[in-house]
């Protein structure tokens, strides 16, 4: 039988985070969840009575972390697994935002991840034990326009947790990051926030590109509840890869990513390497 552990994910409200906090939940585990609404928390609490655990936590307010995880660990016990679920995507074109529209979407996206990190991190390695979940995207390795903010988030989210991995590696600590491709949530729906348009120039690009999300929502090919089986796998697993994509298109796409990359590396590598001082 699995050993039991102590998840403590946020944003389960939706989405990932639940299929993952009902899988957990599921597996004989307990699952401490941040919600931001205290009726969800109550709704999230039924999923399974004294394994489902809310809490009123909104990672934007970085102040309150370290509190909140102190709690959970005098409370409910040690933290086995942390997933960075928490966050939402961003449309909107460059030009077109506004650098609070950026703030916030760093602030919640990485920000918010980090603060989460910083105050579960004493405990594991105390006890040299326990899994970092980072919860990014395939948009953290290809981009689509009217995504800079979003795509800022997810590229910046996948390097922290390369960086932390080989940190942490011989603490005993696990850091994974998770980007899955396009599953059937709300990320494209009620979820996504939408700059206001204003700028003709761009229409031709943009506004068909608007439209096909809007219109896809829903009808993603990735199923929630397989993303959350696969992220048990590796808290499971004695040695959990740094990165795992998640969704057929995420590995396709990923990898036409790197073999665009690997050709335009090879076309410029004269002039990349002109660069140095004479031997």
């Amino acid at each position: 039988m699995t050993q039991s552990k102590v998840f403590f994910i946020t944003g389960v409200s939706s989405g990932l985070g639940r299929a993952l906090a009902q899988a957990a939940i599921a597996g004989g585990h307990r699952v401490v969840g941040t919600l931001r609404d205290q009726t969800a928390l109550g709704e999230f609490e039924l999923l399974g009575p004294g394994r489902a655990i809310g809490k009123l936590l909104d990672v934007t307010q970085t102040d309150a972390i370290a509190d909140a995880v102190a709690d959970v660990e005098g409370k409910v016990g040690a933290i086995d697994v942390l997933v960075n679920n928490a966050g939402y995507g961003f449309e909107g074109i460059l030009e077109e935002s506004t650098l609070a529209d950026w703030r916030k979407q760093f602030d919640v996206n990485v920000f918010g991840a980090v603060a989460m990190i910083q105050a579960v991190l004493p405990y594991m390695r105390r006890r040299r034990r326990g899994n970092i979940i980072n919860i990014t995207s395939m948009g953290g390795y290809i981009t689509h326009p009217g995504l800079s903010a979003y795509h800022g988030t997810k590229f910046a989210l996948e390097g922290i947790s390369e960086s932390l991995a080989r940190e942490v590696k011989d603490l005993g600590i696990h850091v994974t990051a998770v980007a899955p491709g396009a599953f059937r949530t709300d990320w494209a729906g009620r979820s996504l926030v939408r700059a206001q348009r204003s700028i003709s120039d761009y229409d031709a690009l943009f506004d068909p590109m608007r439209t096909r999300r809007q219109s896809t929502s829903g009808k993603q090919r990735g199923d929630p509840a397989q993303a959350a089986r696969a992220i048990l796998e590796i808290v499971g697993s004695s040695n959990p890869p740094m990165h795992l994509l998640l969704g057929t298109d995420a590995v396709a796409r990923v990898r036409e990513q790197l073999d665009a990359l690997r050709a335009e590396f090879d076309a410029w590598e004269a002039l990349s390497t002109s660069t140095d001082f004479p031997a």
